[in-house]
């Protein structure tokens, strides 16, 4: 599996982001392509958060039955259901948008393994460095897809 924190593969969605242009348009989804780059910026508040996160009850009973689907090898299913807090409707600047999303993948890669949350996620639980730049990569690999990247 794709891990966020290996050189090639962040050169790799650095790359694919650059690449997005303001007039791309979603294979599948609401989200315009600003709105994804801002969805994707908000999901790295979790990994690199120095406090813990809340989350639902009920979610975190059910969250680690499928922890595994969000860093294993299979692509995720267009239109999953999208936590509250991460959804972006507002018009966003595209070239801001941009350029926070590639700022905060070169902090996560950066600060490397040591500098991910010691805060177990919300949802889902613990997870191991090497699982959270998998989920990072799969997660930005998904959006980008969705915008023919």
């Amino acid at each position: 599996m794709e891990n966020l924190f290996q050189p090639a593969i962040y050169e790799s969605i650095s790359a694919r982001v650059n690449q997005i242009t303001p007039d791309a348009k979603p294979l599948w989804g609401k989200m315009n392509v600003a709105q994804m780059l801002a969805h994707c910026a908000v999901a790295f508040q979790v990994p690199l958060s120095d406090k813990p996160l809340k989350g639902n009850f009920l979610l975190r009973l059910i969250g680690p039955f499928f922890k595994a689907q969000l860093y294993n090898d299979k692509p995720w299913k267009q239109g999953l259901p999208t936590a509250p807090n991460f959804i972006i409707t507002d018009e966003r600047d595209f070239a801001a948008e941009k350029q926070n999303l590639l700022n905060i993948i070169s902090r996560f890669y950066h600060e490397g393994e040591q500098g991910i949350s010691k805060h177990p996620h919300p949802i889902f639980g613990r997870f191991t460095p090497a699982q959270w730049g998998q989920a990072m990569y799969k997660h930005l690999d998904h959006h980008l897809r969705q915008f023919g990247q």
